[in-house]
């Protein structure tokens, strides 16, 4: 898989200035989960939140710009792009983790054990 390295030194920037989204989903469930997650992972042209290479998944946390028509319309092409190369992309909310915070876990675990069964 290609990774844009120009995209290193954002990628370590966003991994120090998480949001606290990201942080208590990092902390409290991925950075302990039994198949290793990555953290704001360079994939291609992108970087991902959170990067699961035996997965193959790809779990975003979107805020409220990514309601934007305009930003819909990146996601939806970087969706594109990461299912074209065989990986599955979930995407949760803020909202979905300050909220929901079982159930976003609880569905990561699930899709985990689902693409990693032999």
């Amino acid at each position: 898989m290609e990774r844009n390295q120009n995209l290193k030194k954002n990628a370590q920037s966003l991994r120090k200035n998480q949001t606290k989204e990201e942080n208590l989903l990092w902390y409290r469930f991925l950075r302990r989960f039994p198949v290793p997650f990555r953290r704001q992972y360079i994939i291609g042209n992108y970087i991902a939140d959170f990067y699961c290479y035996r997965a193959k998944l790809v779990v975003e946390l979107d805020g409220s710009q990514h309601y934007e028509p305009k930003e819909m319309a990146k996601d939806a092409e970087r969706t594109r792009y990461l299912e074209s190369l065989g990986l599955t992309v979930l995407r949760f909310t803020n909202l979905d983790v300050q909220q929901r915070f079982t159930g976003v876990c609880e569905r990561i675990d699930n899709v985990v054990k689902e693409r990693t069964a032999v």
